[in-house]
């Protein structure tokens, strides 16, 4: 047989399901296992595109691709002071850390890249979306609890200051 069964182990089904039983558990991010030239990485809360579960040596494994980066799309002719912030993922928009706070952002409120706008909920991991642009907030174009799309248009921004 091609490979001994201790590399084929490693990749049991049930063994993996396991190993994320764990990191809920013990709210790890990231288990990385190698045994000999296999490898697996699991991560919670990644971007899909970065998540790597390779069966293959380690010199082969190619790089993760970069994660995508939410940017406000080429400004329309009526348009010319406005941003969107976009969803980088599926999942459920909600506008506030719990149902007994406040919104994280409403109408009228300056933002910075860095500050938190709202969280979009996937696969039970809470990601903090940031606005990735500084100005006013014009408009909220998601209600809270509602699904939302990759790329789909969350917020609008105005970005004269």
């Amino acid at each position: 047989m091609a490979g001994s069964s201790s590399e084929q182990d490693i990749f049991d089904v049930e063994k993996i399901n396991r190993l994320v039983e764990l990191m809920e558990d013990h709210d790890l991010k990231e288990i990385d296992l190698r045994q000999g030239e296999t490898r697996v990485r699991l991560r919670r809360g990644a971007d899909p595109a970065e998540l790597i579960a390779a069966a293959v040596p380690r010199a082969e494994v190619p790089p993760p691709l970069p994660a995508p980066v939410p940017v406000a799309p080429a400004p329309q002719a009526d348009d010319e002071h406005f941003a969107v912030v976009i969803s980088p993922m599926v999942g459920t928009f909600y506008a506030t850390s719990d149902p007994d706070s406040p919104p994280y952002v409403k109408v009228g409120d300056h933002v910075g890249p860095e500050t938190t706008v709202c969280i979009v909920e996937a696969m039970k991991v809470f990601n903090q979306i940031p606005a990735e642009v500084s100005g006013k907030i014009v408009a909220v174009l998601v209600e809270n609890g509602e699904p939302v799309e990759y790329g789909q248009p969350i917020f609008k921004v105005d970005t004269r200051d």
